[in-house]
């Protein structure tokens, strides 16, 4: 009897931890998102337009540092960028790092989560060469959804750096998004 009480309790306990993990709630902490900004800028290395793709991504994500929220599929989308959890074991085999500790990364690190948001949108832009559809991959392996998300993306970029964004000769220098 005691040794089953026991494992309820224990039971109760990861049941209640995860619950608190999985519904961690957005912060808007002003020194959290100056990290994201500090941490974007980073990642972009130099680059002004992977600068300003990241921002598109970000606006689009709406992620906060610490933040797991669950999607349909069973997975989950991780910190500040909304890196879907279908890539740990991708990152974990990349960095030969176990899976354990590239969620927590992703999840708590907004510098990583940040490299990580970089890396995928890269790979995707090198192996289709469409701006894009690269954004799209970003978000989806389905053609339909990509469109979709590309065009919000879109939206949050005129938002935050205005229409001239997507000229050629912007004066922002991010040299237009296309």
């Amino acid at each position: 009897m005691v040794r089953i009480g026991k494992r309820i309790g224990a039971l109760m306990v990861l049941i209640i931890w995860q619950s608190d993990d999985l519904t961690a709630t957005p912060s808007h902490d002003v020194a959290d998102e100056r990290r994201i900004a500090n941490c974007i800028r980073q990642a972009a290395g130099g680059q002004k337009w992977l600068e300003v793709t990241l921002w598109g991504l970000r606006d689009q994500e709406g992620g906060w540092i610490g933040a797991a929220v669950p999607n349909r599929n069973g997975s989950h989308d991780l910190g500040p960028l909304q890196i879907n959890s279908w890539w740990v074991p991708k990152i974990a085999e990349t960095l030969d790092r176990s899976p354990e500790d590239v969620r927590h990364w992703l999840r708590y690190d907004p510098c990583f989560n940040a490299n990580a948001a970089r890396w995928i949108f890269v790979a995707a832009l090198a192996s289709t060469g469409s701006y894009w559809k690269a954004v799209g991959i970003y978000h989806s392996p389905s053609s339909d959804r990509q469109k979709r998300y590309a065009a919000s993306v879109a939206d949050h970029l005129k938002r935050r750096f205005g229409k001239a964004i997507f000229s050629p000769f912007n004066a922002g220098g991010a040299g237009g998004v296309r």
